[in-house]
């Protein structure tokens, strides 16, 4: 059944590089298409007839009628733009594509010639990638929508209709959250209360950026708080009441600064971080002492449970925060073995994911059949707001096709995009540390005194201090214009929270679909957050780059979701998502580019 699925999805887009060098997919918000139709009987030549007159029509009038606009998009909001190869390496007297300095980038990027290439589309366009609008100019118009309206929309679309107080918070939590600047929860936020602050084991799972860290929290603290009044237990030495595993040492730490700043402002509670990378002398200090939280790695919390130096004799509540990131770690299975075999039967389980395939839920419920499945609205979706963007590197058809060329023809985007469309904030993904390192250097070859571009890498390869540096540095607000870039392997996808990001580059193509889900999280986050994800594919992933896109248009989810929380899809819909995941694995080694 798979083959034929692959087979299917390669006829999908027949000659979709046929005759350019560069091909730019444009995908608009996410949920914005109305059409059910099937994606099989998408047609790509079509799709292009539909653009060419969406811009005719553009530079006629710049106000269409809301029955034009259903009409083009009713059967695909898909527009393509083709970059010739051959006439832009005509007016830039043979300037090579592969070539790689920064000079000739340049060159190519102000070639006169661009403008002609694509004023079949827009002769007045503004500036974003290449010569072509913003993706803005895709979306659908809205009249008689103010943008206070849409601020409205967007706020309604993320928080609950419920207030903290209607929630059961009690005055001091809601005071601290207000100080805190949260006014009214998120619906995960809203959906979980209830059942964490009963003591109920839970599966919690929303789409990143959702506000999960807090959806389990502001329970847990209020519930550690009512229990230490009414004498039900107390912080012990050496023996946390919530421990909670993560499967790094940043995504600890922002779980910590979360725990202080809520300490901080009128929930007094104790929380510490237990990783590696750090003097294991002071950790084990800090243990000494009472603590209430413990947020620790897999690996450190097991080094501490087997020496003797943590007890879980006091444990109210696990959390097991992006367990299926944690399943991929080697000491995970056992540390959660130990928690359940050492912390008394009436413990609490709090697993929680922005990702969650059917395997890992399986795992779950086998081991915690009575868990209670928590689900928010976006779960396996990208943010509505999100604007994805396809870059084809595929380069010309008859040239040879390796993983160098492929490389070379993403670094040469990569390095348009910043010369075209800065940003303040943009995070670059790879797979492999090794082409984080490639990445970083053209960068900063591009920018040597770095007076408009800072360029900080993380990965596994730094020191962890250093790793935290970058992200400290990251995460603040830059000044005198600076465009700051994060290049990074998945490592910095995996819960991490980064305010104002503006753009996403996913450098390699992701090797799983959550991979994909996670990696453009990173930015559109939270209430009204917006962002651009330009995904850069090469050859076969092109298509399915496409179909991904597609799917996240039409509000779909990206790849399977456990049945128990959500009503069964069609069977189309079900076999094109699992098609895409094998797709992804068959295919990615090829395509590559490290």
């Amino acid at each position: 059944m798979y083959e034929f699925q692959l087979q299917c999805a390669q006829c999908m887009f027949p000659n979709v590089n046929s005759g350019g060098d560069l091909h730019v997919y444009f995908g608009g918000p996410a949920g914005g298409g109305a059409t059910n139709r099937s994606f099989g009987r998408l047609k790509v030549q079509r799709v292009k007839d539909l653009v060419k007159e969406s811009y005719r029509k553009k530079k006629q009038s710049n106000d269409l009628e809301d029955d034009q606009l259903k009409g083009e998009t009713s059967q695909s909001r898909v527009p393509v733009i083709s970059y010739d190869k051959s006439d832009l390496l005509d007016e830039q007297k043979g300037i090579n594509v592969q070539k790689d300095t920064t000079k000739d980038v340049r060159s190519y990027i102000k070639s006169p010639r661009r403008a002609d290439s694509s004023s079949e589309f827009s002769a007045a366009s503004s500036k974003g990638w290449g010569s072509v609008r913003s993706v803005d100019s895709y979306r659908p118009k809205v009249d008689n929508v103010s943008k206070k309206g849409q601020a409205l929309k967007a706020h309604n679309d993320f928080f609950s209709r419920k207030s903290f107080k209607e929630l059961g918070c009690s005055d001091y939590i809601i005071e601290s959250l207000r100080s805190l600047n949260y006014v009214r929860p998120s619906h995960i936020q809203a959906m979980a209360f209830v059942p964490v602050i009963s003591g109920k084991s839970c599966i919690m799972a929303d789409q990143s950026g959702s506000g999960k860290t807090l959806a389990y929290l502001v329970p847990l603290v209020q519930r550690l708080r009512q229990d230490e009044t009414e004498g039900l237990s107390k912080p012990a030495s050496q023996s946390p009441r919530v421990v909670i595993l993560v499967p790094t040492a940043e995504l600890a730490s922002q779980v910590l600064s979360i725990c202080r700043s809520l300490s901080k402002v009128g929930v007094p509670f104790r929380s510490m971080v237990a990783t590696g990378g750090f003097r294991q002398k002071t950790q084990l200090e800090s243990l000494k002492q009472e603590i209430d939280v413990l947020i620790a790695t897999p690996g450190r919390f097991m080094f501490l449970f087997k020496e003797g130096f943590l007890q879980l004799t006091n444990l109210k509540s696990a959390v097991l925060d992006e367990v299926d990131i944690l399943y991929k770690d080697e000491d995970f299975e056992l540390a959660l073995q130990s928690l359940v075999s050492s912390a008394p039967v009436t413990a609490q389980y709090l697993f929680v994911t922005a990702t969650l395939p059917v395997e890992i839920y399986n795992k779950l419920v086998e081991v915690f059949p009575d868990c209670e499945v928590v689900m928010g609205p976006g779960m396996h979706r990208t943010s509505p707001r999100l604007e994805e963007i396809l870059i084809d590197c595929s380069g010309d058809e008859k040239a040879e096709r390796t993983p160098d060329t492929a490389f070379l023809n993403k670094k040469n985007a990569l390095l348009r995009l910043v010369e075209e469309s800065p940003g303040t904030k943009t995070i670059v993904f790879c797979n492999k540390i090794e082409t984080c390192r490639k990445v970083e250097n053209a960068l900063k070859r591009l920018d040597r005194k770095e007076n408009c571009t800072k360029v900080l890498p993380f990965h596994a390869a730094l020191e962890q201090e250093s790793r935290l540096a970058n992200l400290e540095e990251f995460r603040s607000f830059p000044t005198n214009n600076i465009s700051m870039f994060l290049v990074c392997t998945d490592r910095a996808s995996r819960g991490m929270d980064f305010a104002g990001v503006d753009h996403v580059v996913l450098f390699d193509f992701p090797r799983d679909p959550s991979e994909y889900v996670r990696r453009v999280g990173r930015t559109a986050r939270g209430a009204g957050g917006k962002g651009k994800a330009f995904v850069f594919a090469v050859g076969k992933q092109v298509p399915l780059a496409r179909r991904i896109i597609e799917r996240n248009q039409k509000g779909h989810p990206l790849h399977d979701v456990p049945s128990a929380y959500e009503v069964p899809s069609s069977i189309m819909r079900f076999n094109i998502t699992v098609s895409i995941r094998q797709f992804v694995i068959h295919e990615h080694s090829q395509y590559e580019a490290n």
